[in-house]
């Protein structure tokens, strides 16, 4: 016996090993075998009674999921989607599915928040929204504002499938939000429920993995991968917070958890449902053109209003805190009500400078400049990692004029603490949530039964959470996403902003959100203030429009990176000749172009030099085929790496 197998490298090739005569095996196993000098981990994915070749077939050395199976024939075929889609190899596609664990163990699930209650009568929204998903298969987005009991109707639509026998993926994009589903879920669907998630360990996660496998669970709860759980009946996928970038993967294949869940939910003849307050331009370009359904949801089922929305100007302030953030806070809190403070920025300040010469501290391994973090007396690196002690002469000029400049979430607490002294103050970012997780869980905890006044912190505080007791928001400053030399930067800044001021005023009319920005006229914060989000997105449309950009035309990200800046210029610019010369030969030039060679906006990232070739087409198929037929044309020298995106998020 034969077996045909996966290995995960950047080759398409399938390869067949020897099935020893005692070894038990089956499709859908992995296995050890010997690949030239080593031994890799490969994917079964047939097992064959004979095999003619004229070369010696070698053994298998070992079998690694003697439980069983863990993936199947859908699996193989949405991998070699996902290769053909993300230009990768169907076995990097399919290693990148499995879970990595080789034997499973006990899991005692986490603690899980009690922030999701059941809404026993639904508005006449809600249920106009579920009978129409019940009614017929296609795919359905939940727009609705911040409040409006989406997940209720995405639970009872899950209700309803699994009462026909089926599986239901449930896709969160974070795990707070898992948490918050968690004990509702559990209750409604008696225990039959699989978690997929970080916070598992790579046997825990196998052990969920087998659950859903052998039909244990119901409904699968989980983050962007879990849109590939091995649902053997699956019956319907919901994906909330859709507009979320946490869906799209960093690294090879850089899917986008949106895309493999339509292609999933098109295999198998099932609905899609998806859901935000502030859908991507995407997804809200879909539903403009019908290929979409949407379903609105305009009404807080908790009977609270959109909060009263203010824009500060901080032009000429000197502190993080302006004089009437601090006047509302005072208020709040008198009142017996919460704060919650925001920033995109954790540290103590974001860059280190000379007064003198105004030379700044950057990462040696990074062309980015180091953020102070005053807890640790350190400068850090927030992307490779890098620290170094604070020198107070500057490199440059050699003047002892070193000084901070800029405010982090460490700075905030600082004046936060000085201002409001007697108040219980906590902070919430991923230096705290790197330390301990538990500490995460605790404060959110805390805060929505009242024994914290004021939260401040990152993202993790923004989005997604509910608290009671929350009556003003406050955005320190509103200009750290639009500074962002990225096209997606006013979308971006819009649904953080939107997203940020959901938080207050859900249970009553109390709410209040205050902004501070430099730039108080610009489009998304004014969007934001009148609440004129179809017009935002309208115009947002219209400007991608005419810059050619998506959803109007597809982009491919083409990076080459080298220890070496001129190996990466010179791969770049001949790769861009390449391609050029591919499209020419194809006579594609109307359909595809080569839009940008350039270095990438953070040249030098650990220590890597990189440059950016941009391709812009009317359709991925055609960009896809240039790009493998210029690859097959051109070798990547020695010492240059190069990483392909689709459809990519971020062009940074």
């Amino acid at each position: 016996m034969f077996a045909r197998v996966l290995v995960a490298i950047p080759s398409s090739d399938e390869f067949v090993y020897r099935i020893p005569e005692k070894m038990s095996l089956s499709a859908g196993c992995r296995v050890i075998v010997p690949f030239g000098s080593r031994s890799v981990t490969a994917c079964v994915i047939a097992i064959e009674p004979e095999f003619e070749t004229d070369y010696t077939v070698r053994d298998i050395i070992r079998v690694v999921d003697k439980d069983g199976p863990v993936f199947n024939e859908e699996l193989v075929s949405l991998a070699r989607f996902v290769s053909q889609m993300y230009l990768c190899s169907p076995g990097q596609a399919l290693s990148s599915m499995i879970p990595s664990g080789r034997r499973e163990s006990d899991s005692s699930l986490f603690e899980y928040d009690t922030s999701f209650t059941r809404i026993e009568t639904l508005s006449d929204e809600q249920r106009h929204a579920l009978d129409t998903i019940n009614s017929e298969k296609g795919i359905y987005y939940l727009y609705g504002i911040t409040g409006s009991g989406k997940s209720e109707v995405f639970l009872r639509a899950a209700e309803h499938v699994i009462a026909q026998g089926l599986q239901v993926i449930y896709l969160v994009p974070e795990i707070t939000l898992t948490h918050q589903l968690s004990q509702d879920v559990f209750t409604r669907f008696s225990g039959r429920v699989a978690l997929l998630h970080s916070a598992l360990t790579p046997s825990q996660r196998l052990k969920e993995w087998h659950r859903i496998m052998n039909h244990e669970a119901d409904i699968v709860i989980g983050a962007r991968s879990a849109v590939f759980a091995p649902c053997a009946r699956l019956g319907l996928i919901i994906m909330d917070e859709e507009h979320e970038n946490s869906y799209k993967s960093g690294q090879t294949p850089r899917y986008h958890a949106r895309q493999v869940a339509q292609k999933r939910c098109q295999m198998n003849g099932v609905s899609l449902i998806m859901g935000s307050a502030t859908p991507s331009l995407e997804a809200w370009n879909m539903m403009e053109r019908g290929l979409i359904t949407k379903l609105e949801l305009t009404k807080r089922v908790a009977g609270g209003k959109r909060p009263r929305i203010d824009v500060v100007s901080l032009a000429g302030q000197d502190r993080c805190i302006t004089p009437y953030l601090e006047d509302e806070m005072r208020k709040t809190l008198l009142s017996g009500h919460s704060v919650i403070l925001f920033l995109n920025r954790r540290g103590y300040s974001y860059y280190y400078h000379c007064e003198a010469c105004g030379h700044v501290i950057q990462c040696p391994h990074c062309s980015l400049a180091m953020t102070y973090h005053k807890k640790t007396g350190l400068l850090h690196c927030h992307y490779c990692g890098f620290s170094t002690r604070l020198d107070s002469t500057c490199p440059e000029c050699g003047c002892k004029s070193m000084t901070v400049a800029g405010h982090g979430t460490e700075k905030v607490e600082e004046e936060v603490r000085r201002l409001f002294p007697s108040a219980r103050i906590e902070r919430l970012d991923a230096d705290v949530a790197t330390q301990d997780r538990e500490k995460v869980r605790q404060v959110i905890q805390d805060f929505r039964e009242g024994r914290i006044d004021i939260l401040l912190g990152t993202q993790m505080v923004a989005k997604g959470l509910n608290f009671p007791r929350l009556s003003l928001v406050g955005v320190i400053n509103a200009d750290s996403t639009l500074s962002v030399p990225d096209f997606r930067s006013e979308e971006r800044t819009y649904s953080l902003l939107e997203q940020v001021a959901g938080r207050a005023g859900r249970y009553d009319e109390s709410g209040h959100v205050i902004i501070q920005s430099y730039r108080c006229a610009d489009r998304a914060i004014q969007a934001v203030l009148s609440n004129t989000g179809r017009q935002f997105y309208a115009q947002e449309l219209e400007v991608r429009k005419i810059l050619s950009y998506p959803p109007f035309r597809r982009l491919t990200s083409v990076v080459l990176r080298s220890a070496k800046q001129e190996k990466a210029c010179t791969a770049a610019q001949e790769l861009a000749s390449v391609i050029t010369s591919v499209i020419e030969a194809s006579r594609l030039e109307k359909t595809v172009t080569v839009s940008g060679v350039c270095p990438c906006v953070i040249e030098k990232r650990a220590s890597s030099w990189r440059w950016q070739i941009l391709i812009s087409a009317d359709n991925v198929r055609a960009s896809n085929s240039v790009l493998e037929k210029a690859l097959e044309l051109y070798r990547i020298p020695s010492g240059v790496h190069l990483e392909t995106d689709v459809d990519p998020l971020s062009l940074l």
